[in-house]
């Protein structure tokens, strides 16, 4: 029992460690979500994972319950625990309550999916993602195209764009399956060869966000990374106005 419990003691610790460290909110999984998909991923996250760690501990502390309780050294010669085993009540109510709370994950997922993954009718800009062979190129509706190479050596070319603007996405691939993944912003994408898949994003503060491709797609996978850049209307505007005329982008914009 000593040893179990200096390793249950560990596990905790680790956990509230864990929940300490400085990559962002208060899960260490997740950073501070910046648009509004992005937290209604973050509250699906934890909206599934409270309950179910629930569940974890008071299956576990039954566990632990029957075997302190019904241990053989605390027990008669011979002793014969109760036994359940044809109970039908019980076994019809341990059948029920996980179905149900299978399908109440299933439908609150669904919901989120259907919210947020869905071409939205009412945005202000449309830009095209497409995925390749080891990059992105970013398609805007005023005429911009930003071609993105993947590369580790040094930071790739951002995705920018207007704080304060309701953006559609629309992912497509060009060679193989990729996947564009910003946690902070949005969910995982998927960028299909000959279909498209939507999402968007709504950014109401200037920063850098960091993402990569979350679909194993080749040997230069890992250079497939993102990062999306957002910028208030003046520099928004600078911007644009560089890249049409072919100039540089101008320098990012200080981290959030």
């Amino acid at each position: 029992m000593t040893r179990g419990l200096v390793w249950i003691l560990g596990l905790v610790a680790g956990v509230i460690s864990l929940s300490g460290c400085g990559i962002g909110g208060l899960s260490p999984i997740f950073p501070n979500p910046v648009s509004a998909n992005g937290q209604d991923i973050y509250n699906t996250y934890i909206g599934i994972s409270i309950p179910a760690l629930i569940i974890f501990v008071g299956v576990e502390a039954a566990l632990l319950w029957v075997v302190v309780r019904y241990r053989r050294s605390s027990q008669p010669a011979g002793y014969v625990p109760p036994q359940v085993h044809g109970h039908t009540g019980l076994e019809i109510a341990w059948t029920i309550a996980p179905l149900i709370v299978v399908l109440a994950i299933a439908v609150y997922s669904f919901v989120e999916l259907q919210r947020d993954f869905q071409p939205i009718q009412n945005q202000q800009m449309n830009v095209v993602i497409k995925g390749h062979q080891f990059g992105w190129e970013y398609d805007y509706d005023n005429g911009v195209v930003v071609h993105q190479d993947g590369t580790l050596a040094a930071d790739v070319t951002p995705f920018v764009v207007p704080t304060h603007t309701l953006i559609r996405l629309e992912f497509q691939g060009q060679d193989v399956i990729h996947s564009w993944w910003v946690p902070a912003i949005s969910g995982k994408t998927d960028a299909v060869p000959g279909y498209s898949n939507f999402s968007w994003l709504k950014i109401d503060q200037p920063g850098r966000w960091r993402g990569e491709c979350a679909e194993l797609c080749g040997v230069g996978h890992a250079t497939m990374q993102i990062i999306v850049q957002a910028m208030d209307e003046p520099e928004w505007e600078n911007w644009v106005a560089q890249q049409k005329a072919g100039g540089a982008s101008p320098a990012a914009s200080p981290s959030s």
